[in-house]
């Protein structure tokens, strides 16, 4: 139980249905990162947030950032430019607490997880999620029902959206019975297959450096565990 816990493995879905025919999408997006990317999205990380002990904080990045700034932008691109994710970057260490005034700590529920994460590999995922959200938002690659995670996106907005729908419903001269289906994706995404993932991706017609940085990301990610005494 504590394995399946805290140790997830890709799920093992039917993907004899996927073709090896796609098309890339055709417009133009320079994959080059630029220095202001990287500035904006270090001083967008707190400057206390935590990070893996064999890891430099976020504050000193920021303390460093015009003597580092080239050279992070440098590694960024070499990163994209070769569809690569540092093995460096995908070693994450993750703090194991157990919850206060619990009977039977043997259920793995009975802990919370604490995720320490490499600050220069989170701030390259935090660019490249900016990246493909702007494509998908450009190209209207999203079902407009898909809410979370979206730029300007509000939960006033949100609501507004669901109201109107109902309303629509309502006003039909067929009388409706309305159902509503809430998927937390982010939850789900450790279970995701990957194979299934990128083959989405093609089928949306994502850029070619994207996909292929993707998979070099997902590949090989390491986890160790520190339990508290």
């Amino acid at each position: 139980m504590t394995r399946e816990k805290f140790f997830f493995s890709s799920s093992q879905a039917n993907v004899n249905n996927i073709t090896k025919s796609f098309i890339f999408l055709t417009v133009s997006f320079n994959s080059h990162i630029t220095k202001d990317e990287v500035k904006q999205t270090i001083k967008w990380i707190k400057a206390d947030k935590a990070s893996s002990a064999s890891d430099i904080s976020n504050k000193v990045l920021q303390a460093s950032l015009t003597e580092l700034i080239s050279v992070l932008t440098s590694l960024f691109n070499a990163c994209i430019i070769h569809k690569y994710h540092l093995k460096q970057f995908k070693k994450t260490q993750t703090i194991v607490l157990c919850k206060s005034k619990k009977s039977d700590y043997i259920d793995s529920k009975m802990y919370r997880l604490i995720a320490l994460f490499n600050i220069m590999s989170k701030a390259l995922k935090l660019i490249m999620i900016k990246r493909l959200s702007d494509i998908v938002e450009i190209h209207c690659m999203l079902s407009n029902a898909q809410m979370k995670v979206r730029c300007k996106w509000f939960m006033i907005l949100t609501l507004n959206l669901l109201i109107n729908q109902v309303h629509t419903m309502w006003d039909c001269e067929i009388k409706y019975v309305i159902f509503m289906l809430s998927l937390n994706v982010i939850e789900a995404f450790n279970q995701v297959s990957h194979i299934r993932l990128l083959h989405m991706l093609k089928m949306k017609r994502t850029l070619s450096y994207i996909i292929k940085w993707t998979r070099s990301f997902l590949k090989n990610q390491k986890m160790s565990l520190i339990f508290n005494e």
